[in-house]
């Protein structure tokens, strides 16, 4: 969406004019084409518009023709040391390869992936971590991580564009949210090319996503980044709801429904806990119906009267509970008072009679 260049992976474009896209990566053996295909198809359908896949052995690379020939969106391959892998990836009919030219061999082997990746259309991306920086670099990392990121990455940009090959993006990730916005926010200002954004490593769901909520979503506010990854300990498909719910704060992307809750405190009087979590169940389970709508459905889960209709009037539809009951509403407006376990039931069912009237 912010660089100046944009490349066309497969069909989705990347940087330039195009908006922000998510990425994530399987972690199925790629040799089990049926769970792979079943986990790119999952991440899709949570919002992925690229999937990258691991090639780390000949027998992934033999099953990867067939999972880019059902796959719904562009394969990416994701190749470390063996130039040879990521040759046969292009070869293959990836729409693009993921290396770290620190680590993939010499000028010659990379000068091979980026004769193969010209002869097919193919995008890669430079990938540089703070785990995997060249030797002549690790004085400058210890006195300056993120200069050392930039660095490293300045100088692959140089080689492939002295091999006359410009398609390319590029990321440099660190563990450390901090060095990741410094280092983007540095290598934004030296080169023209779309930037991958990504904490490395981030960690288990709770602490990653938060982690990584905050350098993408400092970077991407500031301009900063046309693709973006979640890393997380789990199920990738955590890792693109995340994605989402970064994008959409920040107004990138049409989100969609939204749950908005109040914190408990000594006043609540009903299992709000248990009662938001339900409603953001349904509500998923209802996306592709409100996907339609003009604007993001957003509902309330209030935990009391303090916190009901009037704090939560700007919301489409809510609930608010007292003492083992409560008021369904709607904009602000009660529509009706049951027991709490009828509040669920009630709100859906005013949400499905909004729907069949038309939604207004």
């Amino acid at each position: 969406m912010f660089s100046e260049r944009q490349v066309d992976v497969g069909g989705v474009l990347v940087g330039g004019d195009a908006p922000v896209v998510i990425q994530s990566m399987t972690n199925t053996r790629t040799h089990d084409v049926e769970a792979t295909l079943s986990q790119v198809r999952a991440l899709v359908t949570a919002g992925a518009g690229l999937v990258r896949v691991a090639v780390p052995d000949h027998e992934a690379l033999a099953a990867l023709p067939a999972l880019v020939a059902e796959s719904p969106v562009p394969l990416i391959a994701d190749v470390h040391f063996d130039y040879a892998l990521a040759v046969g990836a292009l070869e293959g009919g990836a729409a693009g390869v993921r290396v770290n030219p620190g680590n993939i061999g010499g000028p010659d082997r990379v000068r091979a992936v980026i004769e193969a990746a010209k002869t097919h259309g193919a995008v890669v991306r430079i990938g540089v971590n703070s785990g995997s920086l060249q030797r002549e670099l690790r004085s400058l990392e210890e006195r300056e991580p993120a200069e050392a990121l930039v660095e490293s990455a300045v100088r692959f940009c140089a080689f492939f564009e002295d091999q006359d090959f410009r398609e390319i993006k590029v990321s440099v990730k660190s563990s450390s949210p901090l060095v990741t916005i410094e280092a983007n926010r540095r290598l934004a200002a030296r080169i023209p090319y779309p930037l991958h954004l990504g904490v490395t490593e981030a960690g288990t769901p709770r602490a990653g996503a938060i982690r990584s909520a905050v350098a993408l979503g400092v970077l991407l506010a500031a301009g900063v980044g046309d693709t973006i990854r979640v890393s997380l300990t789990g199920d990738p498909v955590e890792e693109v709801w995340v994605a989402r719910e970064i994008l959409s704060s920040l107004g990138l992307i049409k989100g969609g429904p939204r749950v908005i809750s109040c914190p408990t405190c000594g006043r609540t009087r009903i299992a709000l806990e248990e009662l938001a979590l339900e409603v953001e169940r349904r509500l998923a389970q209802m996306e592709g119906r409100l996907s339609s709508l003009a604007r993001p459905l957003e509902v309330a889960v209030m935990g009391c009267v303090v916190n009901g209709p009037g704090e939560a009037r700007k919301a489409d539809f809510g609930i608010a509970g007292g003492e083992g009951e409560g008021v369904v509403f709607a904009a602000g407006r009660p529509l009706c008072k049951v027991p709490q376990d009828r509040l669920v039931d009630e709100l859906f069912a005013a949400i499905e009679e909004w729907l069949t009237s038309g939604g207004s």
